[in-house]
């Protein structure tokens, strides 16, 4: 659905670049986390995705339409939320639709109706949005950007600013427009717990460069992490070091398993050498885990 080759941006005056070479591929029908530090680049790379940062290489494709040079095909089933949303504070939520209806000539009552019920402004869409909270401005735009009825979504840091109860409002959202709605989304974001549920697919920056692009679970059993907790936790894990079985990382029972081993075996080990088993259990690694990871470059 997106396609990035070798695209590089650096702004004026600038010793790095804020994107430095970077190629990325969103397949259609994903939600695509884009990940990093703040200044790592993600919004750059979103602005030139909508066609409003010229990079200076590269090229950059959303359904195989040029950004640049086939602007309105390529950006013609895009919706977005890009940088801060604006309204015209003293009109109602309603109005503000409908004047951009009236811009773009792509959305009808129908459609209106549908979209501002899915963002929960039912009740409040009448309403002046100079008394809209943070969130409620964030569904509005949302609103806005679903209106012209895109295949591919582009939220940049949509839960930026919000309370607990309007991440998730806004998580759900996210997966329900993706599951039934049928829209690939591309967000970024520097929440490691949103990007963790809401994608199994992401990208992380750092200074500019793709570092990871790819599958993130596939890191949490590749270590083959165990936690054990047995009655005699200290003679257990000299017992299974010596044996081969396992090496530990701490004297509280979490270790690896050595290649070709599993839980079941040690399990099944420990109790024939007269261990009682508290518990044992492989450890998944959580997104954190990884980001840090690969952040630091390990």
């Amino acid at each position: 659905m997106i396609s990035l080759s070798a695209v590089t941006k650096k702004w004026r005056g600038a010793v790095q670049p804020a994107v430095n070479n970077v190629t990325l591929d969103v397949p259609r029908g994903r939600i695509f986390g884009l990940l990093g530090h703040n200044g790592a680049g993600k919004s750059t790379v979103i602005g030139m995705t909508l066609g409003q940062v010229f990079p200076d290489a590269g090229t950059l494709a959303i359904d195989g339409h040029d950004v640049f040079r086939e602007r309105r095909a390529a950006l013609s089933k895009v919706g977005a939320i890009f940088e801060t949303p604006s309204f015209y504070s003293y009109l109602s939520g309603e109005r503000n639709l409908r004047i951009f209806c009236e811009l773009t000539g792509r959305a009808d009552p129908r459609r209106m109706r549908d979209v501002i019920k899915l963002v929960g402004l039912e009740e409040r869409i009448g309403d002046r949005v100079s008394v809209y909270s943070h969130g409620m401005r964030q569904r509005l735009a949302l609103a806005q950007a679903l209106l012209p009825k895109p295949e591919l979504l582009i939220l940049d840091e949509p839960n930026e600013g919000l309370d607990p109860e309007g991440i998730h409002e806004m998580r759900n959202l996210i997966l329900k427009l993706n599951r039934e709605w049928e829209l690939t989304i591309l967000f970024s974001s520097h929440l490691l717990s949103e990007v963790e549920q809401l994608s199994t697919h992401l990208a992380v920056m750092r200074a500019g460069r793709i570092v990871f692009n790819g599958e993130w679970r596939q890191f949490e059993t590749r270590k083959n992490l165990v936690r054990l907790r047995v009655d005699r936790q200290t003679e257990a894990q000299i017992a299974l070091t010596k044996a081969g079985w396992m090496t530990f990382a701490d004297s509280e029972g979490n270790g690896q398993l050595l290649d070709g081993k599993s839980v079941a075996d040690v399990t099944e080990w420990l109790v024939h050498k007269g261990f009682r088993i508290h518990a044992i259990a492989p450890v998944e690694q959580t997104l954190e885990d990884v980001y840090l990871e690969i952040t630091r470059g390990e």
